[in-house]
């Protein structure tokens, strides 16, 4: 529909309702004024009534014969957002999004007016990511008090947040958020091109939007970083990355992203730093033993009895001597056992999954050992690898590796040590070969970039980063608003 609408193309009540399936919820009132006539048509469960019967119709009925045109209207009708340029198919989905239409039917011309009445939920503390120190606040399902929280916390005239919508039936809106003199411009167009390639019904969260996104659909290794914590959005982007909000959706994503970036905390910048560093290389440790700790149980019991010390296999074969399994079934059931009680505990409600996740375990751990169905060493190692996928400080991350866990006990049970650096060789390969828009998966160490450890793997003192991450490829290199105050050139060459 253009400015000036021919009669028989613009679409009225009636053909409003009829596009609508005659639904109740749409209502048309009429006003007639002096001999003209405007039809204001809503969808009443959508809008917000006292500001249509106030800044609308009210408004309207107080105008004398002159104003009521549509150059006035357009003009000083007390609405925040009106549209005035806009196709017919636009009109529906303004409908339905909490707009008014207003037809004035002797010039032939309409507007459309937001009197929206969302339904919002009140700013409240981050639930899957909890931190000590810091911002506790995340984001909600409001896009525009999402927008309003990155611009409240990010005052700076060089953030750029462009609108887009996606999504074919149900048409959505989302924000791509960037620092203008920051964020390289391939980055920018990649992630452009791969949103207009995405033809989908409907975007219902942004978890779905980030795996509509990523460069290799097959991999279960998470290529954008999801998070809910603002403070960790808006660190990722001032060091040249992209963010991405998307409208009823409380999870926001940035990109591109590398392996290590999944064991970085926004907690580790406001501890000290040997704390950081100290907490980081746990998280790295817990993650390795996640991985193999079960593994090397299996291809050891398996293959490789000798190297177990002769005190630790007696030890282990008393365990073993009432087991009736092999060690890789043995395992490959308590570890399916763990994730058995682990989806129990997240879905039943909070304080029964607590209680189950704590008596479920200990009843059905005690039980099947007393049963003779596994051994108590075991356990240990199961619990061990267990809680090291926990410390993943993103939950894709640590479901990651849950999975990852499953083919190398199943190699160790096949092939022993030869199979786990087979599955070792096969893993590094793969997270050579991917990418996340266009980036290199394992940087800073492929391609390697030493400067860039310092982020990455350990944290130091405050004031050695001077710079932003080479791997982001920042336009602008140095830090905003610091001042360095040491002239040393070593601590700038780490």
């Amino acid at each position: 529909m253009a400015n000036t609408p021919n009669i028989n193309n613009c679409p009225n009540y009636k053909k409003i309702k009829y596009i609508l399936n005659q639904s109740p919820d749409l209502l048309c009132r009429t006003i007639e004024v002096a001999g003209d006539c405007l039809e204001i048509v809503f969808m009443k469960n959508l809008i917000k009534a006292e500001t249509v019967n106030e800044y609308v119709i009210k408004f309207i009925q107080q105008l004398p014969k002159k104003d009521i045109t549509y150059s006035y209207l357009m003009k000083n009708i007390p609405i925040d957002e009106v549209k005035i340029d806009f196709k017919e198919q636009e009109i529906i989905s303004s409908l339905l999004n909490g707009f008014v239409y207003i037809y004035l039917l002797k010039e032939n011309k309409a507007l459309l007016v937001n009197c929206a009445n969302p339904i919002e939920r009140s700013i409240e503390k981050a639930e899957t990511e909890s931190l000590v120190y810091g911002p506790k606040i995340s984001f909600t399902e409001s896009l525009s008090s999402n927008i309003k929280i990155i611009r409240q916390n990010l005052n700076n005239s060089n953030l750029c947040t462009d609108e887009l919508e996606i999504g074919e039936h149900v048409k959505k809106k989302l924000r791509i958020i960037y620092i203008k003199d920051l964020t390289d411009e391939d980055i920018l167009k990649t992630l452009k091109q791969k949103l207009e390639n995405i033809t989908i019904d409907d975007i219902s969260d942004s978890s779905v939007l980030a795996q509509c996104l990523e460069d290799n659909h097959y991999s279960f290794f998470p290529q954008f970083i999801m998070t809910e914590l603002p403070d960790r959005f808006l660190y990722s982007i001032l060091n040249g990355r992209v963010g991405i909000l998307l409208d009823r959706s409380p999870v926001s994503i940035i990109g591109p992203a590398n392996f290590f970036s999944f064991f970085e905390s926004t907690e580790d910048i406001y501890l000290r730093w040997s704390l950081s560093t100290f907490i980081r290389f746990i998280r790295f440790l817990a993650m390795a033993g996640s991985l193999f700790f079960t593994a090397f149980y299996v291809a050891i019991l398996t293959y490789h009895f000798e190297l177990i010390p002769s005190k630790l296999l007696i030890v282990i074969g008393q365990s073993r001597s009432q087991v009736p399994f092999p060690p890789l079934l043995e395992a490959i059931l308590m570890e399916l056992l763990i994730e058995l009680l682990r989806e129990a505990g997240a879905r039943l409600p909070s304080k029964v999954g607590q209680t189950m996740g704590i008596v479920g375990g200990i009843v059905i751990g005690q039980a099947t050992v007393e049963a003779g169905l596994t051994s108590n060493i075991l356990i240990i190692i199961v619990a061990f690898s267990a809680l090291g996928a926990f410390l993943a400080p993103i939950y894709e991350m640590g479901t990651a590796i849950r999975i990852a866990r499953f083919p190398f006990i199943i190699l160790a049970g096949v092939w022993g040590l030869n199979g786990i650096m087979i599955g070792v060789c096969v893993l590094v390969v793969h997270l050579l070969k991917l990418t996340s828009l266009n980036r290199p998966y394992l940087a800073p160490l492929y391609p390697f970039r030493i400067k860039d450890l310092k982020y990455f793997l350990i944290r130091l003192p405050h004031h050695f980063y001077r710079k932003r991450p080479v791997v982001n490829r920042p336009l602008n290199v140095f830090r905003i608003g610091w001042k360095f105050k040491k002239t040393e050139n070593d601590l700038d060459e780490f």
